[in-house]
């Protein structure tokens, strides 16, 4: 049973993605229900092509937040590695684009506490429940705009 509604969850994922992209972000940043949504412009780390995903995402003052969470799965997710390589990307937030330079945070690190909460707080704890899945460490990303 979990494995049909881990499948249905990740097809309703996708869905929304696809919206969101070919609406132009006229649909998909806010959905009833939910946390807020942009989408993650990315340069993949090993092909260089462009990788989008649809994130969750809070905000600290002018940044935002994202969680490389990958739903507490063991492995983080691929857009994790391609900021790693590539920091500059780009953001949607709505209609609106924003180059920005992506930072890992990492528990340690003198802001991560206060960052998690952040995110955590938006995303209703389930950041939390997906960290007490895995032993991997679960980074918040820092987006701040360019220029």
């Amino acid at each position: 049973m979990r494995t049909v509604l881990t499948k249905a969850f990740v097809q309703g994922l996708a869905l929304h993605q696809f919206i969101y992209e070919r609406s132009g972000g006229w649909i998909g940043h806010h959905v009833p229900l939910l946390p807020p949504s942009l989408l993650l412009h990315a340069t993949g780390r090993r092909t260089g092509q462009r990788r989008t995903s649809a994130l969750t995402y809070a905000r600290d003052g002018e940044n935002y937040l994202i969680t490389a969470s990958n739903g507490g799965a063991r492995r983080a997710p691929a857009w994790l590695h391609n900021l790693t390589t590539h920091p500059e990307c780009e953001i949607q937030v709505g209609r609106q684009r924003l180059a920005v330079t992506a930072r890992p945070v990492y528990p340690g690190d003198a802001e991560y506490d206060r960052l998690w909460d952040i995110v955590n707080k938006v995303n209703s704890n389930r950041y939390r429940a997906y960290q007490r899945q895995t032993d991997r460490e679960i980074p918040v990303v820092v987006l701040t705009p360019s220029g």
